[in-house]
């Protein structure tokens, strides 16, 4: 019997290599480019540290033989999987290859992404998932079907554990778009990127509404209006620097913490200009973002979901080269009020910083629950619950700066000492009281009012008489609700304190299998 040499046996590995690495071949290829995506494996170059990733699986193929899929097959099945390095950690990433059979989740494809998501699992690894599929293989039936099952499964065992980013740089219908909702943040890009359960044409059909497929589940749809998205770029360079950059302020795991950044930035900078930002008028609007450039290390504040939501801020910075989440109200916005997106937008961000170890800090000017039969029959009672019960849960370090307004049920749910706030730093112009002063004494002062000669002076005066008595920081101070009034220009300094104080918290609780938050 005659032996091939190695120098062939090798040979024909390079050749399968390049087959494998060819996608769907040249003409796929040039379509993919003309609509302006980038194939799977220029994603994942654009993604991790240059030279680093290692590919795993790369001539796994399918195994169907119905409707003459048998004579269809490539390398890869359709998915390119494997992990590589972000700023020198290991990350690992699947990235759906659309020019094989339209990037179609079958068996195989499943498998290939299901196996990633094991090995970044136990091995305390975040993962990656880069989204452009033409969504579930029609040939291959139920196991396609049972694919997703199989993936959706371990998005819900991994939640918690290690970081799940999705990235939707392409199609994503039916059941495919449950595995991004599943993951802590959803990338897109615009023009490119589409999320929807049911498409255009069946919406037709079934409904007779007329919508593009942009315009159903585009990037800016998910990003301004269902909240579905975090982030959208307008390139797929962009999109990854977004995704470089989270990546950054994120622990590998649930059992380490943030990375530290050096910062030449002093933690206990004074910055005089805090003066001049919020007016101590409480009805004059004011951008929070302001603050927060002036409070976070270099000015940098990476916002989430800044288009959804917009009466409140969330996102990461660092103070002394700590990474600690950002939860603020926008007085900018619907005056900073608390709604139903809001409450949602919030929650869900606490509870992502508290799963992995984030110190939260929450900045405080809110009037109260936003009024109006819209909310009340939207559901505001469940959704403000929310809120409540996420600080509640927490059990990372809680810094609340109070800088102007904290009326009535939204001063406790902006994490208030209630709630579990380990320190309350509140400015001297704080107004923390169960409404606003105008309100209060219109209330509190209404006989004296309605009898005076002069209502109007009388009513003037009544508002000052509250204010100075109650509108103020110093009432909560002596019953202990507020740690230490400050002043302005040291928030960066107080906090930066509070935060080392705080840095070894251990919280108690209750043995339980798992909590049931607010629907």
């Amino acid at each position: 019997m005659a032996y091939r040499s190695i120098d062939e046996l090798c040979e024909e590995l390079h050749q399968k290599r390049e087959e494998a690495q060819s996608g769907g071949g040249a003409k796929s290829v040039e379509k993919q480019k003309a609509k302006g995506k980038g194939t799977a494996r220029e994603r994942i170059e654009k993604l991790v540290d240059p030279g680093t990733f290692v590919e795993l699986d790369e001539f796994v193929r399918h195994r169907c033989t119905n409707f003459g899929l048998e004579k269809t097959k490539y390398y890869t099945d359709g998915v390119v999987t494997g992990w590589g390095l972000v700023e020198g950690r290991k990350v690992y990433v699947y990235s759906q290859d659309f020019t094989v059979l339209g990037g179609s989740l079958g068996e195989m494809h499943a498998a290939k992404i299901c196996k990633v998501m094991d090995l970044a699992l136990s091995t305390g690894c975040p993962v990656v998932g880069i989204n452009d599929s033409g969504g579930a293989r029609i040939q291959e039936a139920v196991d396609s079907l049972n694919g997703y099952g199989d993936i959706f499964y371990r998005n819900t065992i991994s939640s918690g554990v290690v970081p799940q980013l999705s990235v939707i740089t392409g199609p994503t219908a039916g059941g495919a778009v449950y595995s991004p909702a599943l993951t802590d943040y959803i990338f897109m890009v615009e023009g490119t990127g589409i999320m929807h359960i049911t498409g255009p044409a069946v919406i037709k059909a079934v409904t007779g509404e007329e919508v593009t497929s942009e315009e159903l589940g585009g990037s800016m749809t998910h990003n301004t209006k269902s909240g579905n998205a975090h982030f959208t770029a307008r390139t797929e360079d962009e999109c990854f620097a977004q995704v470089r950059k989270l990546l950054g302020y994120l622990p590998l795991n649930n059992l380490e913490g943030a990375p530290v950044k050096e910062t030449a930035d002093d933690p206990l900078r004074e910055d005089m200009e805090l003066r001049n930002i919020v007016p101590t008028n409480p009805n004059k609007g004011y951008d929070m973002r302001d603050v927060l450039r002036r409070v976070l290390d270099d000015g940098d504040f990476f916002e989430v979901q800044e288009l959804w939501a917009r009466n409140i801020l969330t996102g990461y910075g660092r103070v002394g080269g700590r990474v600690v989440g950002i939860i603020a109200n926008q007085a900018n916005y619907l005056a900073g009020c608390l709604d139903i997106n809001a409450s949602d937008k919030a929650s869900r961000f606490i509870r992502h910083c508290d799963a992995f170890n984030i110190p939260i800090v929450t900045f405080v000017d809110v009037p109260g629950y936003l009024p109006g039969t819209e909310q009340e029959f939207g559901g505001i009672i469940r959704h403000g619950a929310k809120m409540l019960y996420a600080y509640s849960e927490a059990t990372v370090p809680l810094v609340t700066v109070v800088v102007r307004k904290a009326y009535g049920g939204a001063y406790l749910g902006m994490c208030s000492k209630a709630l579990g706030a380990d320190v309350v730093l509140a400015w001297p112009q704080a107004e923390i009281a169960v409404m606003g002063a105008e309100g209060a004494a219109n209330i509190v002062f209404r006989r004296e009012i309605e009898a005076s000669d002069d209502s109007t002076a009388t009513r003037s005066r009544k508002i000052e008489e509250y204010r100075e008595a109650f509108a103020t920081p110093y009432v909560a101070a002596e019953r202990g609700l507020v740690d230490r009034v400050i002043l302005p220009e040291a928030t960066r300094g107080e906090i930066w304190k509070s935060l080392v104080g705080n840095e070894t918290k251990r919280s108690l609780r209750p043995k339980r299998k798992h909590s049931v938050m607010p629907h």
